[in-house]
């Protein structure tokens, strides 16, 4: 209540104002019934609280268009990121026989996908870790051979903890010499494609190495790679089946 002075109270309610402006100014009532006797005492030494009302409103609609604008740059960006992977795909179908699938995944692939290397690893327990797979020539190390389990070690860096993910993103320390050969020391990130390649096979890892540290890493989403995995086991069953 406020006494007779009237002094009290107000005081009171002036000091807890101007202790925080925001019960005023975020209450769209209050600030119009402000606004309304700021007009009435039109030529009097009064604040303008329009002007304030204008400022809040202002710094609102700039965290509005820079939200806005981040959003756009995602959408952009998701759809950027579909029609490589779309382009990967049909790429990956295309392929006629096992020498025009690796020549494409250690060329055109790289760049459909914007990434540094492609190497594919294979599971094959009576060859040496790290010796080509390849037919004889430049595309003897497209394929690299794995131990085995060699794919899930690699995948889990050999702690085992769980069943591997499908497609694992991650930055690197040291790239794997036996994956990426002389490149292993440019490379700075890394996508793991954990590959399914039927029953009663040994399985399969599909690696893109980036020299970027910021190109892959494991808080970006897996959806269209995971996709592109699928595709890409489907294609390569018709070539070792």
């Amino acid at each position: 209540m406020i006494d007779e002075s009237g002094i009290t109270d107000i005081q009171e309610i002036r000091d807890r104002i101007l202790e925080d402006p925001g019960l005023i100014l975020d209450d769209p009532d209050l600030m119009r019934g402000l606004l309304k006797a700021d007009r009435r005492a039109a030529g009097r030494n009064v604040v303008d609280l329009r002007g304030v009302l204008v400022e809040r409103l202002e710094e609102r609609l700039d965290r509005l268009e820079d939200t806005h604008r981040e959003v756009l740059a995602a959408a952009y960006e998701n759809v950027a990121g579909t029609n490589q992977i779309h382009r990967a795909c049909l790429a990956v179908l295309d392929a006629e026989d096992f020498a025009g699938f690796l020549r494409l995944m250690t060329g055109d692939l790289g760049n459909t996908l914007s990434v540094d290397t492609v190497r594919l690893g294979l599971e094959a327990p009576a060859a040496e870790p790290g010796a080509g797979l390849g037919p004889e020539g430049p595309l003897r190390h497209a394929v690299i051979a794995l131990p085995e389990g060699g794919a899930d070690t690699y995948v889990t860096h050999g702690r085992g903890l769980g069943a591997p993910r499908k497609v694992t993103l991650r930055q690197l320390a040291k790239a794997s010499p036996d994956l990426y050969g002389e490149r292993a020391p440019l490379i700075r990130s890394e996508a793991v494609l954990r590959l399914d390649l039927g029953p009663g096979r040994h399985g399969g890892l599909l690696v893109f190495g980036a020299t970027e540290p910021d190109r892959f890493h494991s808080d970006q989403g897996t959806d269209l790679l995971t996709f592109f995995c699928g595709v890409f086991e489907r294609a390569l069953r018709r070539f070792i089946a």
